[in-house]
């Protein structure tokens, strides 16, 4: 199980927000399009000219503005991920699913794994600009059997319509890198990606599949309404 304690809420939730929506690189992948939904005007004040800098931007204010614990966690995800022997390939096809394409790693002339890096040393960084002794722990992936399989069955249950969706938009083979940072790397992280991937691509679910996500989420200790917000399930009758 993923224990998660208050210093999780600030990675999901700003000032005056009801619920924590996401956490870690999850949360990260959430805020990729953040730049697309400002104006032109806010754009140009607020968002760095450099987009890979603007899509390492919430990392580097998190510890400013909220609490070094969200880039503590987006760091330890990271680590989660480069501590793995997934190949490149695969990072970058997880986190484009994750984001729907909206930032993609290689067209900056970086790999999925220097991405990750990338995203790892900006979180180190910025920790240690208020904390210059910080090292970083080691990563503690979820690695157990029977989480990884749940995990697994779940993603089987929609596969073919993620597959579906995910290959409208030109990103081929999302569900078997989906599986394979689950098998390879981490549980929890594949997880979470798996269902922000879900809900960028918008793939319908019924109330029984939402609720079947639901409770394995409450086995990874997931906030309240992580799992269900934006997923597209149709309710029937």
């Amino acid at each position: 199980m993923t224990e998660m304690t208050e210093q999780d809420e600030p990675a999901g939730r700003t000032d005056g927000d009801a619920f924590i929506l996401d956490i870690r690189l999850s949360w990260l992948a959430s805020k990729s399009a953040y730049p697309m939904w400002l104006s032109a005007e806010d754009s140009a004040r607020f968002v760095p000219p450099d987009p890979v800098a603007a899509q390492l931007g919430p990392v580097e204010g998190a510890v400013g503005t909220v609490h070094r614990a969200v880039a503590l966690q987006i760091g330890e995800d990271a680590r989660r991920l480069l501590s793995s022997a997934l190949p490149d390939d695969v990072l970058r096809t997880v986190w484009l699913g994750a984001t729907a394409g909206y930032f993609d790693p290689a067209a900056h002339g970086l790999s999925g794994r220097e991405w990750m890096a990338r995203i790892e040393q900006t979180g180190t960084t910025s920790v240690r600009d208020a904390d210059a002794m910080f090292v970083p722990p080691a990563p503690q992936p979820v690695t157990d059997t029977d989480l990884r399989r749940r995990v697994m069955d779940q993603i089987g249950t929609v596969a073919d319509g993620l597959e579906r969706a995910a290959d409208e938009r030109s990103l081929p083979g999302l569900v078997p890198a989906l599986e394979q940072v689950v098998t390879g790397a981490c549980a929890d992280l594949g997880f979470r990606l798996f269902l922000r991937a879900m809900k960028e691509y918008f793939v319908p679910i019924d109330e029984n599949r939402c609720e079947a996500f639901t409770a394995l989420g409450e086995s990874f200790g997931y906030p309240e309404f992580l799992v269900d917000d934006n997923l597209n399930v149709v309710v029937v009758g």
